[in-house]
């Protein structure tokens, strides 16, 4: 949290881990947001908005402020959907305590207007949460350089550039969600490289540092010492800006300090893993819920390993529970369990579920797809957010009709009941890494599915409530 009370949330449109390392330098984790911006036809748009020929006809400054505006732009779209879909919940939440009261057994029963107001998320927020949106282009000899991708174009332009110098260009937009307000602003650098042989070149492209990278080089990597000098800011070349990200969020009303989560009066949060124990929150996540360490014959398989890019996010975490299992998610977890229903017979005819990778929690198996609550968010939200991201469940095609929450103390997860609104189509599809499959599933046949072990025990009440439900609506 922020030395001065609680954290504003911030939300990087990018999955960029140099942008990401660079806030989390700052004192910064943020939720990773990829935005999913077709960037070619962004900027095709633009161009003919403004009337030009072409793409090459935006300046390098103005295509890479057009981009970092659709980024941050997508992702608060969808958080102000979330939030809308949340405000229209009906029906009612139904909780169980079974530490207290024995497994099966209800505790409460309360509205789930009223299980907002005690904890409403970012739908209640004033201020936040802040997504950023960022993109870069390098311009050299009046050409716009991004990815090279394949070694051969990587040789040509780092040949081109030994011994000359280049602008890199970032451009920068801060949305805060709450209010809709918006920022934005480009920075420049100018960067100058020392002469490049032929072998040097070559090994560099032969490390695959340069495919993937904008311009063709790093400042952070192994293209660091191929650089002379740098006139401006060395952040902005890295991907962002962190003055001009600063200086946009003062605008917006916000203190820098505001933003800080991994800082306390102490120095640095010691709960909150930074980059070098990232491979160990990893290898935790990799291990199933009931806590066995991942073994060497799983570690051996590839398809049992997270994903390269995959990153500790605001409330990810593993929980100690009185129960004897550890659970995933500081701030517990939840998901969406989304139905389709004949609106003439109320029939339950299909679930969408989520067949989980194998390098997950109870990997392999089948449940709603869902995951850890992030810092800020209400369990409701949570839901509909990951419920996006691993199955393609846009929030505004969905009714919310009721919740089952198992909270265990500490620890709970949310089970969000839904319908697929009247003349709307949730068409599945994995969005992330985390799922081998996303589809829908007729009722009769989630019975010959390996589920989840908690959607096994749960699955019974489940779509027999949303059958009442159903038929309530008729």
């Amino acid at each position: 949290m922020s030395i001065s009370g609680t954290s504003i949330p911030v939300i990087l449109a990018s999955q960029s881990r140099p942008r990401r390392n660079l806030l989390v330098q700052s004192g910064i984790l943020p939720l990773i947001r990829v935005s999913q911006v077709d960037e070619p036809a962004a900027l095709r748009t633009a161009a003919e908005k403004r009337g030009l020929a072409g793409v090459d006809a935006i300046a390098p400054a103005d295509q890479v402020q057009i981009l970092a505006d659709a980024k941050a732009m997508a992702i608060s779209s969808t958080y102000e959907q979330i939030a809308r879909t949340a405000r229209s919940a009906t029906g009612e939440l139904v909780e169980s305590r079974p530490l207290e009261d024995g497994f099966g057994t209800v505790s409460r029963t309360m509205p789930i207007r009223e299980a907002l107001r005690t904890h409403e998320g970012m739908i209640a927020a004033a201020r936040g949460p802040l997504v950023i949106g960022c993109d870069s282009m390098f311009e050299f000899d009046g050409h716009v350089y991004g990815k090279p991708h394949e070694p051969q174009v990587a040789r040509e332009r780092l040949r081109a550039m030994s011994g000359g110098e280049g602008t890199l260009w970032t451009g920068h937009c801060v949305v805060d969600v709450a209010t809709g307000k918006t920022v934005h602003a480009t920075s420049r650098a100018t960067v100058r490289f020392a002469p490049l042989s032929d072998a040097q070149i070559d090994a560099y492209i032969a490390s695959g540092e340069p495919l993937q990278v904008a311009g063709c080089f790093t400042l952070e990597g192994l293209g660091g010492p191929f650089i002379d000098s740098i006139d401006g800011d060395p952040s902005g070349i890295i991907g962002l800006s962190l003055p001009t990200v600063r200086r946009l969020v003062e605008q917006l009303g916000f203190a820098w300090t505001d933003l800080w989560n991994l800082v306390t009066p102490g120095g640095v949060h010691p709960g909150v893993p930074l980059e070098d124990r990232e491979h160990d929150t990893d290898a935790f996540k990799n291990a199933a819920t009931s806590s066995a360490a991942a073994g060497d014959s799983q570690t051996a398989d590839p398809a049992k390993k997270p994903p390269k890019d995959n990153v500790h996010q605001p409330g990810d975490g593993w929980v100690d529970c009185p129960c004897g299992h550890r659970h995933w998610g500081r701030n517990g977890a939840s998901g969406v369990l989304l139905a389709r229903r004949d609106a003439t017979s109320g029939e339950v005819t299909q679930v969408l579920l989520q067949h989980r990778a194998l390098w997950s929690a109870e990997g392999g198996t089948w449940g709603a797809p869902g995951g850890a609550t992030a810092d800020g968010e209400s369990p409701l939200e949570g839901a509909l957010r990951e419920s996006f991201e691993e199955a393609n469940i846009h929030p505004e095609d969905i009714d919310v009709v009721g919740a089952y929450r198992e909270s265990h103390g500490a620890w709970s997860y949310t089970t969000v009941l839904a319908f697929e609104k009247p003349g709307h189509t949730v068409i599945p599809r994995a969005n992330d890494d985390e799922s081998l499959e996303t589809c829908w599933v007729s009722v009769p046949a989630v019975d010959n599915l390996t589920l989840l072990s908690a959607m096994r025990q749960d699955w019974d009440g489940l779509i027999a409530r949303l059958r009442a439900i159903s038929k309530s609506m008729l």
